[in-house]
Parts: structure tokens; C-alpha cells; sequence
């Protein structure tokens, strides 16, 4: 049940072929989790059209479906295992039917488990680190119709980061692209560094070829994904290879995420005021306004050397978007120390910060910590956070009115056909009047309303 499949080859992808050749067999993908999961569901996408699949975006339709799971907070898992669930009846029905259960969670042993024991019409697993195996396991269903639930090898050789994947990117003006993978940091509360690994950071050279590529082929949108993208290590470090993407000719904006503060130094700050192609945004995770608490979560800084970080950035760039995350009821924080986090927003003034509720993730030390907060607790501090947040992102907002934006159309608003969304080079959502023939172009909208978290303009 748990031999592992041949490598993917081209001949292996022949073989599928065989079977979805001619008979109309479609794929469906629903991705759980972070920008690193979605840009997992494109290589996934690729090699299943590779093997012969057309992409439906219904399920009823599908004869491959593949779920790509997230293991960041409980909620996310058990949002997946719900719907790996509703696929029982779809299974019974269709009994060619092929179902696949990648990502973070499955490279939990008990989640694994939990998939072989509870959920007998799940085909197989892979976990992130081998998500270049998906034709060998879906080979392995169609010709001896056995479950495959494969751990990982702990091999970075393995990892799809030194593979050549096609690729099938979502839109066509935007795109992931993948720098690093895995992470070195082991955040006392994060899931991260067991389900992907440790840090492989792929060739500059490769990287900038990819980027001129997308450019090159009209795309507008580049985001640079890693666990901790300024801790890249391939050929350069970080800041430099920032410097070799932006001398890429072309119209296009450049944005990365997520920055680690222990590693943001004044060269990646520098490198972003001088840069053309560089989005003006710097998403910087705080996590907690206590040097108690930072300890406890092993973030290997203190609010001292994080300020200096901040100070430098909003002199060097004042008119760029700083962003950040909190986790709000870390084991053992008290009052004092939630105060503390309030207090670094009020001096801060973040454009928008991203509040967790504390999981418990399995596996990590602080799981099993001591003074586990009660969970009216937190959601009472949530509130109260989130409350401040949207009365600072409010006014920072309504400095917007009556500025000309530069927007990347993409998209339309749901539930009105005349009016679009985009984005601003600091990454504020933007709704404006306009035809869908705009979609993937920049557009310049004078903006007339703000709120918090939307701004409403004209386009000029």
C-alpha cells in the first residue's frame, strides 16, 4: 500500500495518456491555504493536463480530483477532511473516479493515517515535497487500482524546487513564482518546517529566466513566494536577486512575501526605494508586541530590533504599505502582553494586519506549553485588536481620497457585471466602474471614497 511509485517520466506520462485519451476525462483542483499552496495547485494543474486531463471547475464532472490540503491551523484541516468527506458520494457513484489528497496536511503522520483508516474512497496522498509524483500515483490507481500513501523521504532531491514541472498558471496577467521552499526557523507554534522541509532555495539563474519569461509572455503581476523569502540562499542572496529581477525590461510589478524581520536588513530595504519594478508594500509578521512572548515563540528578535526595521523602512519609503500578522492567545499570554501588541499597532499604524487565534498544531512545542489560553479569552482580545485595526486602517485609508492610483485590473465584482476590482502597487483592493475588457491591464483611478479595507474610484 505504500510503495513508491516510479519517478515521473515522460513515459509515465504516455501511459496515463493511454487511459484519458479520447474519453473526455477532466481534473478538479481545490486549493486550502497560503499563496504557496496555489502556486502548488498550478504545477498540479499542469501535469494533469500533461497527462491528458482538461480542467472543469466542477467536481461532478471530474475523473481526477485532487484536494491540496493546509495543516497551518486546525480549522483549515478539518475544513478539508469536510470536504475530502462530501466526496464519498460522488465516489460511490463514479468508482473510476480518482481521488488525490496532497499539501501540508498529509505530511502529518496521523493525518495520514486518518485518510488511509477513515476515508477508504481516498486514492492516495503526497505530501508538498512530492507533488512531482502526481502521474506515477495517478499510474499506479489507473493500471493496479491500489491506495498509495507515501510519506516523505526527508531527500530536498526529491523536491519539486529541482525539477522542471509545467506549469499552468491561473490568470494569464498574474503569477506565483516559487524562490524557496521548506523553512529553517521552527516558530514554536508553526507546522511548517515538518510538513515542508527545510530551506531549498532554487538557482538565481533559473529563477530570473522564469520571471522574463512571464514578462515577456504579458503577465503583470509577479509575486516571489518562500516561507521566509529574505532568507534565499541560492546563487546570491535576497536583496540581490530583487536587483536582477528588476532590471528585467518590461511593465510589470514585482512583489514578494513573506519577510522574516530577523532577516530584513537595510539592503532589502535600500534595494525596494531604488527598484522600478518593486511593489512599495513590505509585509513584515510582528506575531506578538512582547519580548516574553517573541521568546517563547522563538522569532529570534525583540520589539527593539523589529522597530529599527520599521523606522528605517518608513523613512526610506513613507508612502509604501507596511502589513503584518498577529497571533492573538499564544500559550501564557497575559493581559500585559496582549497590551503590549495593541500598543506596537497604535504606534506602528499598519495598513492591515492579519489576526490568528492560536492553534494548537500537533508536533510543535507549543502545543504542549503550559497556561493554554481559554478560548473566550481570545476571541474576546481578537475582537479588541481587530477593532483598533480597522479604526487605524480606516484613517490610513481616507488619505487615498482624491489621489490617482495606478490599478491592475482582475476582475469583476461579484454580483456586478459594470464594475471591477484590482489592486494598487501597495496591494489595496480598489472597485471601480469599467468593462471586463480591462481585465489584466493597469488602469489609472482617481479614487473617491475609502473605507478600511476597499477604496471606490473613477477610472480617469
Amino acid at each position: 500500500m505504500n510503495q513508491l511509485p516510479t519517478a515521473d517520466t515522460p513515459a509515465v506520462y504516455e501511459r496515463v495518456r493511454a487511459y484519458t485519451e479520447n474519453r473526455k476525462q477532466r481534473v478538479f483542483i481545490m486549493t486550502f491555504g497560503c499563496q504557496q499552496n496555489e502556486a502548488d495547485s498550478e504545477k498540479l494543474l499542469g501535469m494533469a493536463l500533461e497527462m491528458g486531463y482538461s480542467q472543469t471547475d466542477d467536481p461532478a464532472e471530474a475523473s481526477l480530483i485532487l484536494v491540496n490540503t493546509c495543516a497551518i491551523r486546525e480549522h483549515a484541516e478539518q475544513k478539508a477532511l469536510s470536504k475530502i468527506g462530501s466526496f464519498k458520494k460522488h465516489k460511490k457513484e463514479h468508482p473510476d473516479c480518482i481521488l488525490g489528497v496532497v499539501g501540508c496536511m498529509t505530511a502529518q503522520a496521523h493525518r495520514t493515517e486518518q485518510l488511509k483508516r477513515c476515508y477508504p474512497y481516498v486514492d492516495f496522498t503526497l505530501t508538498p515535497s512530492r507533488i512531482h509524483l502526481l502521474p506515477s500515483a495517478v499510474l499506479a490507481v489507473l493500471e493496479g487500482g491500489r491506495r498509495y500513501f507515501l510519506p516523505d523521504s526527508g531527500d530536498p532531491l526529491e523536491c519539486p524546487d529541482v525539477r522542471e514541472l509545467p506549469v499552468v498558471h491561473k490568470e494569464s496577467f498574474r503569477a506565483w513564482v516559487s524562490i524557496m521552499y521548506g523553512c529553517n526557523n521552527f516558530c514554536s507554534y508553526c507546522i511548517v518546517p515538518y510538513v515542508r522541509l527545510r530551506e531549498r532555495s532554487r538557482s538565481a539563474h533559473e529563477i530570473e529566466n522564469e520571471v522574463r519569461t512571464l514578462v515577456e509572455n504579458g503577465c503583470h503581476d509577479i509575486t516571489l513566494l518562500g516561507q521566509n523569502v529574505n532568507s534565499y540562499h541560492g546563487d546570491c542572496r535576497f536583496p540581490e536577486l530583487l536587483e536582477r529581477l528588476d532590471r528585467i525590461e518590461g511593465d510589470f510589478l514585482l512583489r514578494f512575501m513573506t519577510s522574516h524581520p530577523k532577516d530584513a536588513d537595510p539592503d532589502l530595504i535600500r534595494v525596494m526605494r531604488e527598484g522600478k519594478h518593486i511593489a512599495p508594500h513590505l509585509h513584515l509578521p510582528l506575531q506578538s508586541g512582547s519580548d516574553r512572548i517573541l521568546a517563547k515563540m522563538n522569532r529570534h528578535y525583540d520589539l527593539n530590533r523589529y522597530m529599527d526595521t520599521v523606522t528605517r523602512f518608513r523613512a526610506d519609503l513613507p508612502d509604501a504599505a507596511l502589513t503584518t500578522d498577529i497571533i492573538v492567545g499564544f500559550p501564557g499570554e497575559t493581559e500585559e502582553d496582549f497590551e503590549a501588541t495593541l500598543a506596537v499597532l497604535k504606534r506602528v499604524e499598519y495598513d492591515m494586519v492579519y489576526a490568528f487565534l492560536y492553534s494548537p498544531r500537533k508536533g510543535t512545542p507549543a502545543a504542549e506549553m503550559q497556561e493554554q489560553i481559554d478560548e473566550k479569552v481570545k476571541h474576546e482580545r481578537f475582537d479588541r485588536l481587530l477593532a483598533l485595526q480597522d479604526e487605524i486602517s480606516a484613517k490610513k485609508a481616507k488619505a487615498y481620497e482624491k489621489c490617482t492610483l495606478r490599478v491592475l485590473a482582475d476582475g469583476q465584482k461579484a454580483g456586478s457585471a459594470n464594475t471591477l476590482t484590482g489592486r494598487t502597487d501597495t496591494n489595496k483592493l480598489v472597485h471601480f466602474k469599467g468593462d471586463a475588457s480591462l481585465i489584466g491591464s493597469f488602469i489609472n483611478v482617481r479614487i473617491d471614497r475609502a473605507e478600511a479595507f476597499v477604496l471606490y474610484g473613477t477610472i480617469v
